[in-house]
């Protein structure tokens, strides 16, 4: 038998051992026996087997939130440090890490891959598409303690808190307005410039805020998401829809616990108790006006739109 015979029977011994099978370069493959992800080297595995243990040693200092690897914690501190070196050379918008700045440049490329098989709204990166898909499920378990609004996403509610703050950081440098959100400021800017980055792609008409290109876009859809089987009414969201569907029941389980009256949902429970504390959480971008309710502040907002698009008409 020759050498290279020798060789090949040698290596069909070792792979038929019962050891864990080999990659092609010669290493292990070792597989996670409870979610099948595979590793080439044990310490991995055994650092990934961290998460499902539920165990989180590793404490932030600063902020006290917990990481099952302390890699993930130094990733995490580096939010607290302010430090953000990597820039956008398109737009110069900067982040603390590359990840996100790779992640950022994907929407320049205008490149829109993940669809959502609801709608049909695309987006440039998958986890902005599991968000969206969450206003379809009407889940919205972040709740705020002080006003009862409800989000779907974390990051939703905490920029609502600054409403309640109070504190308005975001100064307009033209004419000292300020701002809670800074969000709020740059919409407020461009009455300041001729910029209209909001463009109809249906009849090129261009607006200073994407709600109002929104609204614009219904004029030539015509069309809203949800009907009422009930009383034919429509909702453009899915989460009112609901929410209205148990007013044709009669039932009124939800109570005011300051004058008892009772109403079919819990949104209609919180609006009213806003009569008896005075809040107001909705806060108009433009002018900054305050409301009780959504709906007040989208009656509000129509006179900004009709204004910009009498404008737009004008051009």
């Amino acid at each position: 038998m020759d050498s290279t015979q020798k060789q090949h029977e040698s290596k069909n011994e070792v792979q038929d051992d019962g050891a864990p099978p080999r990659t092609p370069r010669g290493f292990r493959s070792l597989c996670c026996d409870q979610c099948g992800k595979t590793f080439t080297q044990t310490g991995n595995l055994n650092i990934h087997k961290l998460i499902h243990s539920g165990v989180k040693a590793h404490r932030c200092d600063q902020c006290g939130k917990t990481f099952t690897q302390l890699s993930n914690l130094k990733t995490h501190q580096l939010f607290h440090s302010g430090v953000r070196a990597h820039r956008c050379e398109q737009c110069g918008k900067t982040f603390t890490l590359m990840g996100h700045l790779r992640a950022h440049q994907i929407i320049h490329s205008g490149v829109k891959a993940h669809r959502c098989d609801q709608c049909g709204k695309a987006f440039t990166q998958m986890s902005t598409l599991k968000t969206h898909q969450l206003i379809h499920s009407g889940v919205k378990p972040h709740r705020c303690d002080e006003c009862g609004k409800t989000f779907a996403v974390r990051s939703s509610l905490k920029k609502h808190h600054v409403v309640h703050s109070g504190v308005k950081a975001h100064r307009c440098d033209e004419c000292g307005k300020t701002f809670t959100e800074k969000r709020s400021l740059i919409i407020h800017q461009r009455n300041h410039t001729d910029s209209e980055p909001y463009r109809c792609d249906l009849c090129e008409k261009t607006f200073k805020q994407q709600y109002t290109l929104k609204t614009h876009r219904r004029l030539h859809t015509g069309q809203d998401v949800y009907c009422c089987v009930q009383c034919c009414k429509v909702f453009t969201k899915y989460s009112e829809f609901k929410a209205h569907e148990g007013t044709h029941t009669g039932e009124k389980p939800h109570r005011c616990d300051q004058c008892e009256k009772t109403y079919s949902s819990i949104c209609g429970l919180i609006v009213h108790q806003r009569n008896h504390t005075g809040e107001r959480p909705y806060q108009c971008d433009q002018c900054e006006k305050t409301f009780k309710t959504s709906n007040a502040l989208k009656r509000h907002r129509q006179i900004h739109t009709d204004r910009e698009c009498s404008s737009a008409g004008a051009k």
